[in-house]
């Protein structure tokens, strides 16, 4: 351990002590929430500005009185405590709006990705038992192609939020801001009856493979990640403004983002949609001293044209997931950062792992109680010992994340009582116990002196991590590798069926630098052969004009999967690496039928 690192650790000790005493397990029953929050921001901080939208801001004061009226309109048509009202809206003011007038009363958001449509999107609203859909002027398409499969009312439970102005609201919802105009804008007594056990949202699974589910948020957990993000993470106060391009439906857009201001009194700058040509010139000229990203989010922006003074901007501390290792001391160089707060944690999950004191390349370090545990990923399951417990790995040992579930740690799990169970991992090392199953592996990680906490890396998903010549291959490791070669923007790696051959191989889907036409297959044959062993080496690439990503910018999988390298169904150029070959070449109808008669000796 070097004094560096001793220094800047003893620097974050003050912080940890005091979120520590902050953040001890609050009782179910207390009343706060959502809603609270922002009521006492009102009080505290009314004429600071609370929001800015494309031009337009609100202050705290005008925010929660916005939400008052809403809430009371809902009140009116029948919302009360307990009720669940989609919430299908793109980023603005509104969408904050008409979440907090929700917590008001006590009802549960459920909040549906704006890229869903027809089947999803019914599934959603329906799973969620929602007595009313609020929805943005933008999705009314959207939701009129679905709403014969809904079991709503058109006209009262259709509630529409007018956004450029340019269409009304359809003859089948209530125009929400025209219905509450007129309704008083002082706070509602209901809020003071929401517990912090109480459900605040319903935050769905990405449902890239599958439709999705919908995890349970209470206001204890929301409070407590916000809190966590604004103190320890974000370290921002009233003075502070937050910079928020990823969507408000998702868990770090809602939670650490918009749930930092709420506990803070941060201001936020809201953008409907990440860019990255307007992401520093917007920085400066609204002084954002706080970004809330995802990992994608940073890799888009290391990729445009880079300029002498990038790091001259009035940006401090940075909270997000999935910044990958390859890119995190670059990026947060070319930046100016000065912390970067990694933090981990599904959206269902009773465990969070947070980088707190600012140790780079990893996700930082827990004080829940969790296991790594070994996991079969030929045979997709976890490897058990002869009286059928789990198996802890070794430090440094990639391992499957499992997280006791508690008191202390509760599992909320999903609206389906099934799927609930399925995430759950009994008598794991002792009769009687239960573990959360993330999903996930990660292994421990030395990152010097910090205060006995050990700190571990996020590797991939179970799902993702594929097997290969007998041995485990991490998407994410070798995307990472793949995107250091100077002709790709962008690369998706998954593993794909061979007839007669064991395990799945591997297969990247790239997208190359704007100005590129086609790969230097010679030169990145050369680049990926020193770099990588070859059993983790892709057996096929798939070049591709643009790569598919959900809302949160992640990337899809499933349809690549399932495509693979079939000529018949990809247009795109496929690349192959023979056995005992010395690099890629085309892949042809020829050699795509030895393939499937398995004689291609894989």
């Amino acid at each position: 351990m070097g004094l560096r690192d001793f220094v800047s650790t003893l620097r974050e000790v003050p912080t940890l002590l005091a979120l520590k005493k902050g953040m001890k397990p609050r009782s179910v029953e207390e009343i706060d929430s959502i809603a609270a929050q922002v009521e006492d921001k009102a009080e505290r901080f009314g004429e600071r500005t609370a929001a800015i939208f494309e031009g337009s801001s609100v202050t705290w004061s005008a925010l929660n009185h916005t939400a008052n009226r809403y809430a009371r309109q809902f009140k009116a048509t029948g919302v009360g405590k307990g009720d669940t009202v989609s919430v299908m809206m793109e980023n603005r003011i509104e969408f904050l709006a008409v979440m907090i007038a929700l917590s008001k009363l006590g009802a549960v958001a459920g909040l549906i990705n704006t890229n869903l449509r027809e089947r999803p999107l019914v599934h959603c609203i329906a799973i969620t038992e929602s007595k009313m859909c609020v929805f943005g002027e933008e999705l009314t398409e959207a939701l009129a192609q679905v709403k014969s499969e809904l079991p709503l009312t058109e006209g009262s439970d259709y509630v529409f939020v007018p956004d450029s102005g340019t269409h009304p609201a359809p003859n089948w919802a209530t125009d929400l801001v025209a219905a509450s105009a007129d309704h008083p804008a002082d706070n509602l007594p209901d809020s003071r009856s929401v517990a912090l056990g109480d459900s605040a949202m319903y935050l769905f699974t990405s449902g890239t493979t599958g439709l999705p589910k919908a995890a349970v948020v209470s206001n204890r957990r929301y409070l407590q990640s916000a809190a966590l993000a604004s103190q320890a993470g974000l370290r921002c106060s009233e003075h502070d403004i937050l910079y928020i391009c990823l969507p408000l439906y998702h868990g770090t857009g809602l939670m650490i983002g918009a749930g930092s201001a709420f506990t803070s009194g941060a201001a936020m700058f809201i953008r409907r949609k990440f860019s990255a040509s307007n992401f520093l010139r917007e920085v400066r000229e609204h002084q954002a001293t706080c970004l809330i990203y995802i990992g994608e989010l940073c890799r888009y922006l290391m990729n445009t044209p880079r300029q002498a003074d990038d790091h001259i901007n009035p940006l401090r501390n940075i909270m997000g997931n999935g910044l990958r290792p390859d890119i995190w001391l670059e990026f947060k160089n070319r930046y100016g950062i000065e912390r970067i707060s990694e933090f981990y944690g599904a959206s269902e999950g009773n465990a969070a792992f947070a980088n707190l004191m600012n140790k780079d390349q990893t996700i930082g370090m827990t004080t829940s109680e969790i296991a790594l545990v070994r996991y079969d990923v030929h045979d997709d399951e976890m490897a058990l010992d002869e009286a059928g417990r789990c198996i802890h790995v070794e430090d440094g040992e990639p391992g499957l994340l499992l997280a006791r579930i508690n008191e202390q740690a509760v599992f909320e799990g999903y609206t389906n009582p099934e799927a609930t169970e399925k995430k759950i991992v009994r008598n794991a090392f002792e009769d009687g116990d239960a573990w959360f199953n993330s999903g996930d592996l990660l292994r421990v990680i030395d990152a010097g002196f910090t205060l006995g906490y050990p700190h571990y890396q996020f590797i991939d998903r179970i799902g993702d991590t594929f097997r290969w010549k007998s041995e485990n291959v991490s998407t994410n490791e070798v995307g990472e590798i793949i995107n250091g070669f100077a002709e790709v923007q962008f690369s998706n790696v998954y593993g794909v069926e061979v007839p007669n051959a064991d395990g799945r191989a591997g297969m990247a889907a790239l997208l190359l630098d704007e100005q590129l036409t086609q790969l230097d297959v010679e030169r990145f044959s050369k680049y990926v052969n020193h770099e990588l062993p070859a059993y983790a080496r892709p057996v096929f690439l798939r070049i591709q004009a643009d790569i598919d990503v959900t809302g949160t910018f992640k990337m899809v999988k499933g349809d690549l999967r399932e495509q693979a390298y079939d000529l018949d169904t990809v247009e795109d150029p496929l690349y192959v690496w023979k056995p005992h070959g010395e690099g890629y070449e085309p892949l042809d109808a020829d050699y795509a039928a030895v393939i499937a008669r398995g004689e291609a000796g894989f």
